[in-house]
């Protein structure tokens, strides 16, 4: 799973139960399975508002239902419970959750807007601040110090999108990189 996925789980499991009513209908069915009709009664909410919540809950995999007569009766998931907390706040992903942070709003939101779930680019922007968000995103892949031939360079940038040639120019252009000339190694300034 990559830290990205990690994260949505994460915000997945923590948005199911970021409401007063989930954690309440969590506390009613640690204490027994429960039908939406009892639950609603008990939390004093309409049974489509008590549906809604079960279904956020079934959605991160804490609560499951099982047909009873004409009812579904509701039971809390302990173990997928126990099991989320303890992956997914492991010692060593807790540092993953302040990636991101040297980052600008702006940053992030251009990459949000313009790069795939894959990494890669899907179009550039034509605002010109936007298109050194994209260089400075792809010139990460390189390493100071490293010198690359552009045979190389070429394979790596088409790694975030085919239009090698306008991300190479654009890292030299911007002064993100050097090169020397005519095809010659590029490094990071």
């Amino acid at each position: 799973m990559t830290e990205q996925e990690q994260l949505a789980e994460l915000l997945a499991f923590f948005k199911s139960l970021a409401d007063e009513n989930r954690l309440k209908i969590i506390g009613l069915l640690a204490q027994q399975p429960t039908s939406v009709e009892k639950l609603a009664e008990l939390l004093g909410l309409s049974v489509s508002t008590t549906s809604h919540h079960l279904a956020s809950l079934a959605k991160a995999g804490l609560v499951s239902a099982r047909a009873e007569g004409h009812y579904y009766i509701y039971s809390l998931q302990t173990e997928t419970l126990k099991s989320m907390s303890r992956h997914l706040l492991q010692d060593e992903n807790l540092p993953k959750l302040s990636e991101g942070l040297g980052e600008d709003a702006f940053d992030r939101k251009v990459i949000s807007n313009f790069v795939d779930e894959e990494g890669r680019i899907t179009a550039f922007p034509a605002q010109e601040k936007k298109h050194v968000v994209l260089l400075k995103y792809v010139l990460k892949a390189f390493e100071k110090g490293v010198r690359y031939p552009e045979k190389q360079v070429n394979e790596i940038l088409s790694r975030y999108n085919e239009d090698t040639a306008l991300l190479r120019r654009g890292l030299v252009e911007y002064k993100f990189m050097s090169r020397e000339g005519g095809g010659g190694e590029y490094w990071v300034n």
